[in-house]
């Protein structure tokens, strides 16, 4: 029977070649963007790709480099043809590139895949043989099937074919491992058949790369651990360093999060645990519920965020396997040290954890963060949460407040000065803040209250990585990651605020971190920093409902530095009283939560009204109403809309 889609395709094939597009739902969207980038580069799509194959000696040099991948893919490989050998299957495991290494099933097949030289040696990376399973799978990073006519040349619409990329347990592509057949034969099962293969080599990569570790095995279901479809983490010294791709998915991660996360990042303790924080051993070969970090998708990323009411169950299976004690601690992981003494310790949901994982990834690369938020949004915190996963955690972090030094003094204090520089010098003379951050962390907040003298110095030692003390003629090498911060916006734009060169030079990643009155999660928020044991009599009372209201409600202008400081005022009076009631709160708190009709009664028209007696001034109206003009904006933008 003739297949039904092959006319289709090929009427889509005439309209993209004539008008470069492809009615809907006839291509899944991967395959339409393999088309469009073949079409970019000037393929033909009514001609054939044309290869080059290698000699033997390059052959073989190309399989020595990926020999540890060959070892690893071969048994599965054989397995893999032994399935598919009858119905004219062949299984092929390329590198990294596209190029096929080794090929096994159905010999006559093989014979007829030669003639489009789908055989060792050949690259089939998509910009060398157009769309196809292999090469596009590659780009797209994902389990691909390409069909017949879906393939750009012509000649190798002969084929139908499955390819699944093969990550090493940190998240890097090592090769492919593909299951092509006759076009007229179609696909069945082919994707599954390949993925399971896949999974298999990805799991002996894991077990042989990671035995060292404390290994985890995690799931939904607690009958599928064990099978193909476990996600597996490795954990040294309490430090997530490998994961495979299952894991990434249940916990909304990427790679980026390895060697950056710790396992309280990642699973929120259960009381029957919490003795074991931090000493996982103890629970070895316990099977447990655990209750993931909340999920991406449920709110802005924040420097501070909590585990929700409403996270999905996860099943943990500490290793199975007997393991030996972990070889080393790859990085100093204790919670203690991500958060100065006084301080909750912060938070991170899954988004904000994947924030804070691709920061400390391009710090650690050289790349200059700068960090933008409001007052109290927790700058800092995130800075020093940087600092403490980076690969310089053993380095000094070294904060400098650019809008708390004299102006008259800045230069001396960030570059130093020699003995006599300036009447007042001091005998020894100073090394300056720049030099103290030698090996570490350089986090200059404020960066945009720096006097324009001052960055045009910065901006030298940024470029030249040293340093020349005020009155000082030998130039000192620097070496420091740097990290700024601003509650203002900065850039070319903004006059007289920061030269056009520094900018770019202290912004090449810029990560903003929202307002607390943003965040759709304040209420989980204010009771995990409730509970939290930095601050006074943390076993006290619990908030009452109308008091966490009030807090919920209110729209703290000073952000979480307010909230914190206004819990705990809140804890102090509490444990006075042994009760904690709305009257303890700050008197516009309280005036606020008793006064329903400001912020529930209140009208669209009377917003309306307020914003027409000032001249729609948003602070004169704000005044008027006795709001906040955050607030007002709020409330606003429903008024404007009707």
């Amino acid at each position: 029977m003739a297949n039904p889609r092959i006319p289709r395709l090929e009427s889509a094939r005439r309209q993209f070649l004539e008008q470069g597009v492809v009615p809907a739902s006839v291509l899944a969207e991967p395959i339409l963007r393999s088309w469009r980038r073949c079409a970019d580069i000037g393929h033909d799509m009514s001609g054939s790709s044309r290869m080059q194959l290698p000699t033997q000696g390059e052959l073989r040099e190309l399989r020595q480099r990926n020999e540890d991948l060959r070892r690893f893919g071969r048994p599965i490989m054989a397995l893999l043809a032994q399935e598919v050998r009858q119905s004219s299957g062949l299984v092929l495991l390329t590198d990294a590139a596209g190029s096929v290494l080794d090929a096994a099933g159905n010999d006559a097949f093989a014979d007829c895949a030669a003639k489009v030289s789908l055989m060792p040696g050949a690259l089939w990376s998509e910009s060398a043989a157009g769309t196809n399973a292999i090469g596009t799978a590659l780009v797209e990073h994902r389990p691909i099937e390409v069909r017949g006519h879906e393939h750009y040349f012509e000649s190798n619409r002969i084929l139908t074919c499955a390819a699944v990329p093969i990550s090493d347990p940190r998240g890097r592509t090592l090769g492919l491992l593909d299951l092509s057949g006759p076009a007229a034969q179609g696909s069945g099962h082919a994707l599954a058949l390949v993925t399971w293969a896949v999974d298999q080599i990805e799991r002996r990569l894991f077990d042989q790369d990671y035995a060292h570790c404390l290994r985890l095995a995690v799931h939904d279901e607690p009958g599928l651990l064990g099978s193909a479809h476990e996600g597996l983490l490795a954990f040294d010294g309490g430090r997530l360093v490998a994961a495979n791709r299952h894991a990434l998915r249940l916990l909304a991660l990427d790679a980026s999060a390895l060697g950056v996360l710790c396992y309280e990042d990642l699973f929120v303790q259960a009381p029957a645990q919490a003795a074991a924080r931090g000493t996982l051993r103890r629970l070895h070969g316990a099977l447990l519920h655990v209750r993931l970090v909340q999920s991406a998708s449920a709110a802005a990323p924040s420097p501070v965020s909590v585990p929700g009411e409403a996270e999905r169950a996860a099943v943990l299976d500490l290793a199975r396997e007997s393991l030996p004690v972990p070889r080393r601690e790859a990085r100093p992981s204790t919670s203690a040290r991500l958060s100065r003494p006084g301080e909750p310790a912060p938070w991170f949901d899954a988004g904000a954890l994947a924030d804070l994982a691709r920061a400390v990834r391009l710090l650690d690369a050289g790349v200059a963060i700068l960090l933008q938020g409001e007052t109290g949004t927790g700058k800092e915190v995130f800075a020093r949460q940087m600092h403490a996963r980076s690969a310089r955690a053993d380095g000094p972090f070294v904060a400098i407040n650019c809008a708390a030094l004299p102006e008259s003094l800045i230069e001396s204090e960030l570059f130093g000065y020699e003995e006599g520089a300036f009447t007042g010098a001091r005998r020894q003379g100073s090394k300056g803040l720049l030099r103290q951050a030698q090996g570490g962390v350089l986090f200059l907040d404020e960066i945009g209250d720096m006097p324009l003298p001052a960055q045009a110095r910065l901006l030298r030692v940024l470029q030249n990585r040293e340093v020349t003390p005020l009155g000082g003629a030998r130039c000192v090498p620097v070496d420091f990651l740097l990290i700024c911060a601003t509650h203002r916006p900065l850039g070319p734009a903004e006059q007289n605020v920061l030269r056009a060169d520094l900018y770019f030079r202290i912004a090449e990643y810029t990560m903003c971190l929202p307002a607390l009155r943003d965040r759709a999660d304040r209420a989980r928020i204010v009771q995990a920093l409730w509970s939290s044991g930095a601050l006074p009599a943390h076993d006290g009372p619990d908030l009452p409902q109308e008091v966490l209201q009030a807090l919920t409600a209110y729209d703290w202008p000073g952000n979480f530095r307010q909230l914190v400081a206004t819990l705990r005022t809140l804890r102090v009076l509490a444990e006075t009283e042994g009760q904690t009631r709305l009257d303890m709160l700050p008197a516009d708190m309280a005036a606020q939560a008793r006064a329903p009709a400001d912020l529930k009664v209140l009208t669209d028209a009377a917003v309306r009204e307020a914003l027409a007696a000032c001249g729609g001034s948003m602070s004169g109206a704000a005044r008027r109403l006795g709001v906040h003009r955050s607030t007002l904006y709020r409330w606003a933008k429903p008024a404007r809309a009707k």
